[in-house]
């Protein structure tokens, strides 16, 4: 174990930056306990992971701030050394200039291994939390915990932690998520288009509506958006396409995830960007640089119009699966649509995707008590616009206190007729659901969205969807005309 202190000492010195190299390395818990810190195991002992992929997930890793060691065979150590160019005891440089140089702002977090590690994490850096496996693709296992009991919870049945498979605990950071898609010649970045979430961090990046050009960012908010995507396309030497995600919240940016890979926004901003983008990576990763390719590096301005990308789920083909939304996703695909006004370009989104929207009728509410604030706005707006408002008893009771005419449902649980048989009538026309939990299959709140699933009905489990398709049918009531125009023919402002 002697030669893990060349390790430790090369680790203070570069603010616990580096990568270590190792073969025949013992206990891992063991290695832990001596190291003092969080670490990522690279496990190559039998020569399955690529050297090129190694290094990609040693930069990733060294941009979160936390070291990594490539555990190999003997036969395989001096040739990762060479390929990942290591310095003297196997500590690989910063590939940034300091590590100040790599701390872009971002949720604070820890990587854990076990249980106690995680209530110990989760309590450092604050409840909600959010909590992942620490490589997943579209979410899977992700969750929002609020508490000591739902961390246990997902610890113990969502996931199996070791120190081969670690578990990342986040401070879930609520604010505006944005999403770039960038392309990097090695020197230079273009970025094609910024696009805005409607929905808050929270919600998959998949199951999100997303928007371009975005509406409410500021203009020093995408100059950080920039200089961010700048420094961590160059910074992880991309060559090719690079997907980053932020949270804005207070005119601060965060970085919550980056990909040097390609994403499922590329087809919708290669369309209405009209960069084939595809095209301009593989050249770049081809060694083509930007300038080569008649392209210059930035932002690209902003159209006069906008586009929305709208998911599209499959839950009527899927028995016994809830619909709430959340970091898990569960889209399953996505449709876009363009206009002039805003307004209009998010009701063409939500007509192509199977939304559902009724023009009058009986609209159902019922939330989370951390919603209902959020839910008077709402609910008063439908209201003012002649729909009729139905609320479960603790939201009808809270919308009261404020002035909504409400009617209270008879609950599931309560006997017939209650609101699952108003669903099932066609009285309630659209349905406002939030709950913090909804896996229970016996829960009402489970059973009222598998109902609309059902019988075809809209169902918003997003207080932020809810709030802009009231925004939509506001205007759609002014002007309810809604042309067609072809791609092609929409102007672009240069």
């Amino acid at each position: 174990m002697d030669n893990l202190t060349p390790w430790k000492e090369a680790l203070k010195e570069r603010t616990l930056y580096g990568c270590f190299v190792t073969y025949g390395l013992p206990d891992i818990a063991e290695v832990t306990a001596l190291m003092g810190f969080d670490f990522l195991l690279l496990d190559n002992e039998h020569g399955v992971i690529e050297q090129s992929t190694l290094a990609d997930m040693v930069r990733a890793s060294q941009l979160r701030g936390v070291p990594a060691v490539v555990r190999c065979t003997m036969k395989e150590y001096d040739h990762i050394q060479k390929a990942l160019d290591f310095g003297a005891n196997g500590v690989q440089l910063p590939l940034v200039n300091t590590a100040e140089d790599a701390r872009l702002p971002r949720p604070q977090g820890h990587t854990v291994f076990d249980t106690e590690g995680a209530l110990v994490a989760a309590h450092n850096v604050g409840y909600p939390t959010m909590v992942r496996p620490s490589y997943v693709l579209g979410g899977r296992a992700m969750e929002i915990v609020y508490n000591d009991d739902e961390l246990r919870n997902y610890m113990t049945y969502a996931v199996k932690a070791s120190h081969e498979h670690p578990v990342l605990v986040d401070h879930y950071l609520q604010g505006t998520e944005v999403e770039v898609d960038a392309i990097c010649d090695g020197k230079e970045v273009l970025i094609p288009g910024i696009m805005e979430h409607v929905e808050r961090a929270g919600v998959h990046s998949g199951d999100s509506i997303a928007v371009y050009p975005p509406r409410s960012l500021s203009e020093s908010v995408i100059r950080t958006i920039i200089e961010y995507t700048n420094k961590m396309a160059l910074g992880l030497e991309v060559k090719g396409m690079i997907n980053i995600q932020y949270i804005v919240r207070d005119e601060h940016v965060y970085v919550i995830e980056v990909n040097p890979r390609s994403s499922r926004t590329v087809p919708f901003l290669s369309k209405i960007t009209g960069i084939s983008m595809v095209d301009v990576a593989t050249r770049c990763a081809m060694g083509m640089s930007l300038k080569e390719q008649g392209l210059q590096a930035g932002l690209r301005f902003f159209p006069d119009y906008y586009a929305v990308k709208a998911p599209v789920f499959s839950f009527n083909k899927m028995s016994n699966v809830d619909i709430t939304l959340g970091p898990e996703m569960k889209s399953t695909g996505e449709v876009m649509a363009c206009d002039y006004q805003y307004s209009r370009a998010l009701y063409k989104a939500c007509i192509a995707s199977g939304i559902n929207v009724p023009h009058e009728g009986a609209i159902l509410i019922t939330v989370a008590d951390m919603d209902k604030p959020e839910a008077v706005a709402i609910a008063r707006g439908f209201e003012e616009l002649g729909y009729t408002v139905i609320a479960t008893g603790g939201t009808a009771e809270y919308l009261q206190q404020y002035g909504v005419t409400v009617e209270v449902a008879t609950k599931v649980s309560e006997g017939h007729p209650n609101l699952i048989d108003d669903i099932k009538s066609g009285r309630i026309g659209m349905v406002i659901n939030t709950t913090n939990h909804g896996r229970d299959a016996e829960r009402d709140g489970f059973k009222i969205r598998r109902s609309t699933v059902e019988h075809a009905i809209a169902c918003l489990t997003s207080m932020d969807t809810a709030r802009e398709l009231l925004n939509v049918m506001s205007a759609m009531r002014r002007r309810s005309v809604v042309r067609v125009t072809a791609l092609q023919d929409l102007t672009w402002e240069d």
